[in-house]
């Protein structure tokens, strides 16, 4: 099982992760993002390309489709919040949603990624 991030991982991952459209999830320790892409078939092929590194590494979003749309929430469940993990799968989705035409990010969505910097201290 991977542990939650650190103090200082979220620091130096979290800030980052938010200047490139992620967000908070409320209530819980995870992170969201929607795609929309220019159509459905890149919206597919690029949900497949993410499939392959998922099965790759045991590491699986909870995410959905809609037309050309994809919401994608990161959170490691067995962990029950945020790990190296769900870094690794935001900058993989990132560099290969970039590889994508014409695919951008809709950032009105969640609460500012700066809320998860600081571990929750009910845990």
């Amino acid at each position: 099982m991977a542990d939650l991030l650190t103090r200082e991982e979220r620091q130096e991952h979290l800030i980052p992760l938010g200047e490139a459209g992620w967000g908070a999830v409320p209530d819980r320790d995870a992170i969201r993002k929607v795609y929309i892409f220019p159509n459905f078939i890149e919206a597919w092929g690029w949900m497949s390309r993410v499939a392959i590194w998922c099965e790759k590494w045991n590491h699986h979003p909870e995410w959905r489709n809609v037309y050309r749309t994809v919401d994608v929430t990161l959170a490691t469940h067995d962990a029950d919040g945020l790990t190296s993990l769900d870094i690794k799968l935001a900058r993989k989705m990132d560099a290969l949603a970039s590889a994508s035409t014409a695919a951008r990010y809709q950032s009105d969505i969640s609460e500012p990624i700066a809320c998860l910097c600081e571990p929750d201290p009910r845990r």
